[in-house]
């Protein structure tokens, strides 16, 4: 049976990486409240009130982020687009971005070059491994994987990498056809698992707006330290 907390000062408290599926809050206050979940749209309703609101958080980021819409695309010319608009927003951001802040971090979140070096590592895991066969040994040193804890490099050496790795991809979709993204691929999390070649260029992409979205808060936060 799930625990229930009654008349209980949980204020300021904060869960990371924990689940909270099917949580019930009554009669509760909640001012301040603040919830980060790139996976809302992957399960059950998520209900204020009896609202749902998890269709009108997805179109309030799509429309704070032009181009966010498209990475669900699941045709070629669809996907060149998604990704040709996924880019155009991450150089806006990175044309923004301080160099003297790309190192620094936000509640101890990812700072901005570590975020684009996770990007590298995505890029190969989903793309490189799963789709184009590579072994490890091909990653780009670089590349930060989930959890990773990584020394800073030089922000010119991360964008040469991140330059890189969009080159892949944009190099991999010129050509792809209907028939190589339906193919089967392993999972890489789970080898047993097979998942679609489209699915895996929807990953990055959904990465790569995520880690976006992510990178705007801490940027915003960062400047108005």
């Amino acid at each position: 049976m799930a625990e229930e907390f009654r008349e209980r000062d949980l204020r300021g408290a904060r869960f990371v990486e924990s689940d909270l599926s099917g949580v019930v809050i009554r009669g509760s206050e909640v001012s301040g409240l603040a919830i980060d979940s790139p996976w809302l749209l992957d399960g059950d309703p998520v209900t204020v009130n009896g609202v749902d609101i998890t269709g009108y958080v997805e179109g309030e980021l799509n429309r704070r982020f032009p181009g966010r819409e498209l990475w669900r695309a699941t045709d070629p010319e669809g996907l060149r687009e998604a990704w040709r608009a996924a880019v155009a927003a991450w150089d806006a951001v990175i044309g923004r971005a301080p160099e003297a802040l790309v190192d620094e971090e936000v509640d101890g979140e990812w700072s901005f070059a570590t975020t684009l070096r996770h990007l590298v590592h995505a890029t190969d895991l989903w793309l490189g491994q799963s789709v184009l066969g590579w072994s490890r040994e091909e990653f780009h040193p670089l590349g930060v994987g989930y959890g990773q804890v990584a020394e800073p490099a030089p922000y010119a050496d991360v964008l040469a990498a991140r330059a890189s790795r969009v080159a892949l991809v944009r190099e991999f979709l010129a050509d792809v056809t209907p028939e190589v993204l339906v193919e089967p691929r392993p999972q890489p999390h789970e080898p047993e698992r097979t998942v679609t070649v489209c699915h895996c260029v929807q990953v990055v992409m959904e990465e790569s707006w995520e880690h976006l979205r992510f990178a705007v808060r801490d940027l915003d936060a960062l400047e108005r330290a």
